[in-house]
């Protein structure tokens, strides 16, 4: 099965299916028209121009005003590729990596670029055959485009740099492609845009969506676990407060527990502490912020985000700034917040589970005192929220002036990504911690039982992680948690 790119608009649901399908992608007819149509526009208006046109036959950035000749016209695409794969730090992750060239791809399909459609076959070439350019987290100010991270992205068309196939790094002279010769504007076309930070949003919005729907079962858990109340999940209080996220969440966590013995056991306490009270409300926060940043990126994915823009029916070649990553750089630090949120919430509700309240030994421990028992799986949790905490200081706020002062303004959306991954692969070992807490603790509520959907879910849980009697070595137990966690199927 192939999926074909067209003008059509790619969601991010679209994106992890073609992925997580291993479909192969191929041109819409209609875009190979519009691609083939817009570089022969350039092609022809290049001799005709009287004036020059930055990045065709200019320098970049603060050289935008040296003219270039045109006998130097594709040595100048070369030049550019090699002189801005700078990039420093750690390798990108694979699937990011794959999202880049699916996204580069979109971006180019709508011909407005003025790239050959050789090289945008060579991309899908890329993509289909699992040829993955090493690209490195640091590098990029997010505006501009991701410069550097596509300089690595793209350097391998020109038989340069590195490249992963079949989990092995290789010289990409060795792949079995010849090295195209690029014409004029495709190098920039190739450089500018938002492929970076786009490909790290679609990333974590794929897994934000599930952290959320597995926060929700697994503070259903936890409230079983600490004998919570169902008040504060009832309807009526959310519909005169009504936020979509709220609503959803306690619509979510009544359908979890439905047919819960422990639910519907008369309760000595009047209200629970705002961990467990206001689920609702915190996570359909989160939820909420998910949706719009979604939004903002499902925008972003389907734009034309180079520079210069080529409007052939227009005859115009138009030099803006939509490589600049602001809307995404914001959204990142919006949703580092929300995950963030989610992992601080857990992470009260973990503490309570081992505080020795509601008829739970203290740490869980059947022999408190010779047993530990979960002490210290819950300092964990509160490094790992401490540092999500400190993560989420917004990179959105911050710029430096480079190329000279000729790009005085940029977004920071590269760091807002890299350490927005961060933020959502430490709440998914918060989470992981809350689990195996919370699944604990239900064994000091037998022979009460829950729902049917818990039963299930703990069930699956107890294959992989068993039950604590006595101390032994939690890290394993942590671990095993985290793997179930990042598998199981919602």
């Amino acid at each position: 099965m192939k999926h074909s790119i067209s003008s059509g608009r790619l969601t991010i649901a679209d994106i992890q299916h073609i992925i997580s399908n291993n479909q192969a992608l191929i041109l819409s007819t209609e875009s190979e028209s519009k691609i083939k149509a817009c570089r022969y526009y350039l092609d022809k208006k290049i001799p005709l121009a009287e004036k020059p046109i930055y990045g065709v036959n200019t320098g970049f950035g603060y050289l935008c005003d040296v003219k270039i000749s045109d006998a130097d016209l594709e040595q100048l695409q070369y030049n550019l590729l090699v002189s801005h794969a700078c990039g420093m730090g750690d390798k990108v992750p694979d699937e990011i990596v794959k999202i880049m060239l699916l996204l580069k791809v979109q971006s180019l399909n709508y011909g407005h670029s003025g790239v050959a459609l050789s090289t945008v076959n060579r991309l899908i070439d890329f993509y289909n055959d699992d040829i993955l350019p090493i690209v490195y987290e640091q590098g990029s100010l997010g505006a501009s485009g991701d410069l550097s991270p596509l300089a690595h992205l793209c350097l391998p068309l020109l038989g340069l740099g590195k490249v992963k196939v079949e989990k092995s790094e290789i010289e990409a002279s060795e792949i079995n492609y010849a090295p195209l010769k690029l014409k004029s504007k495709e190098g920039l076309a190739l450089l500018n845009g938002t492929q970076f930070m786009s490909a790290y949003g679609v990333y974590i919005l794929q897994k934000a969506k599930r952290l959320s729907e597995l926060a929700d079962i697994i503070a259903s858990i936890s409230l079983e676990g600490f004998d919570g109340r169902k008040e504060p999940f009832n309807a009526l209080i959310h519909g005169v407060r009504p936020h979509d996220g709220q609503i959803a969440t306690a619509a979510k966590i009544l359908e979890l527990t439905d047919g819960s013995e422990i639910l519907a056991q008369e309760k000595k306490q009047v209200q629970d502490p705002y961990s467990f009270r206001c689920i609702p409300q915190v996570h359909g926060a989160s939820k909420d912020v998910i949706q719009h940043v979604t939004s903002v990126f499902e925008t972003e994915i389907n734009s034309v985000t180079d520079n210069p823009n080529i409007f052939v029916e227009e005859d115009l070649i138009i030099s803006g700034g939509n490589f600049h990553g602001q809307p995404l750089a914001m959204a990142l630090d919006y949703l580092a917040i929300a995950l963030a949120e989610l992992g601080s919430i857990s992470e009260r509700r973990t503490y309570l589970l081992i505080s020795g309240q509601r008829g739970l030994p203290p740490f869980l421990a059947k022999e408190a005192g010779l047993n530990s028992g979960f002490m210290i799986p819950q300092y964990t949790a509160a490094s790992i929220v401490s540092q999500n905490k400190q993560l989420c200081s917004p990179a959105s706020v911050d710029s430096i002036p480079s190329s000279n002062g000729q790009e005085d303004h940029v977004s920071m959306g590269a760091n807002a990504a890299t350490k927005c991954l961060k933020v959502v692969n430490n709440l998914e070992s918060i989470l992981a911690i809350e689990l195996m807490n919370a699944v604990q603790a239900l064994e000091f509520r037998r022979p009460l039982k829950s729902s049917i959907f818990i039963e299930d879910f703990v069930a699956a849980y107890r294959k992989v992680v068993s039950a604590n009697t006595v101390d032994r070595f939690l890290h394993e137990d942590m671990q095993r948690s985290l793997d179930f966690v990042r598998t199981v199927k919602l």
